[in-house]
């Protein structure tokens, strides 16, 4: 797959890009690159790896330097010794090719939904943010990973797919208790560019159940994911097309009021859970306000009371009707788990 960072760098960053990918795939101890400054190297083996999630075993490096030379000497960070390493390349090898098989002979949209719906059934967010979870094998060897972690999984499977897909990042906000940066995916699905969040859908979802998965973040475009994602801190393809978000192609983007109602009864009826987008112009506390009262009337028709999310900065609403004598619940969603103060 394409090396997206690498074919922004300039030619020496390419040339420092080359001789770490080499070392790490080598396992070597140390090895000389051309000298970079202490932020520029820094910046190349974090996209390195965002490039390439498949070596999960280099964390970090120091370097040495010698005045007057043109190059430095490299010493990188394993996560485990040597062996250990060989052990895990091995079985992470023979896992990706295993979780992919099922989906190799379907459309470059069902591969995307299948790689997000295993992450948001089979993955915790790890709070305690161990070394591994920033890696693949975390998400796919431990069952936990933090937003990177699940970053690279997605790539590292979608790759195995034949998918495009990069890994995309933005900045920390300490005025808004963001403390860390965020790392999520774009991809490239009938050749036009999605912004795809598992991480957010994951910590939104109820992973014991199928059904619970959520979709407010799969194939979104530029406008609609920086409403509660930072900027990126880096290259990434724009995303401009607003058509295929997953709500609007499930015919669950609604923009009058009568289809909520119309909907909400129905999932009160049967017991369902319906999960929806509001597409009828901005949800103010007004809509908001009308739309959580065609709710509740829908439930009163057929005694029950609604229990409601919001995804207030995606728009989305989810419910599902309870007996009546239970209180109505409104709970608004924070799909940043993990990464706020």
């Amino acid at each position: 797959m394409e090396q997206y960072y690498y074919n922004h760098m300039n030619k020496q960053e390419q040339a420092a890009y080359h001789g770490i990918l080499q070392g790490l795939s080598g396992l070597a101890d140390e090895f000389q690159i051309p000298a970079l400054d202490g932020e520029t190297l820094y910046n190349v083996f974090f996209q390195l790896r965002l490039d390439h999630p498949e070596i999960f075993w280099a964390t970090g490096y120091k370097y040495r330097y010698y005045k007057e030379s043109p190059n430095i000497i490299f010493v990188p960070e394993y996560l485990f010794d040597k062996g250990k390493i060989k052990e895990h390349q091995k079985a992470m090898k023979s896992r990706v090719e295993k979780l992919v098989r099922p989906a190799k002979n379907i459309s470059e949209w069902e591969k995307e939904k299948y790689v997000h719906d295993f992450i948001c059934q089979n993955v915790h967010y790890d709070k305690l943010k161990k070394a591994y979870s920033h890696e693949i094998i975390g998400p796919l060897g431990q069952g936990v990973g933090v937003c990177e972690g699940i970053a690279k999984a997605v790539k590292v499977l979608l790759d195995a797919l034949g998918v495009w897909c990069v890994i995309a990042i933005c900045g920390n906000n300490p005025e808004k208790g963001i403390k860390y940066r965020h790392t999520w995916n774009i991809v490239r699905i009938g050749g036009t560019y999605y912004h795809l969040d598992a991480t957010f859908d994951n910590t939104l979802g109820n992973s014991d159940k199928v059904e619970d998965i959520r979709y407010d973040y799969f194939n979104l475009d530029d406008k609609s994911i920086f409403r509660d994602h930072e900027p990126l801190i880096a290259a990434a393809p724009h995303c401009t097309d607003h058509d295929h978000f997953y709500y609007r192609e499930k015919k669950l983007s609604f923009t009058k009021t009568e289809d909520v109602y119309k909907r909400s009864l129905q999932a009160a009826k049967k017991g369902k859970t319906l999960t929806f987008h509001w597409r009828g112009g901005y949800l103010t506390r007004e809509v908001l306000n009308e739309l959580l009262g065609l709710i509740r009337k829908a439930g009163e028709e057929k005694n029950k009371t609604a229990a409601v999310n919001i995804n207030w900065p995606q728009a989305v609403l989810r419910l599902h009707y309870t007996e009546a004598q239970l209180q109505e619940c409104i709970t608004m969603e924070d799909a940043n788990e993990g990464e706020k103060e």
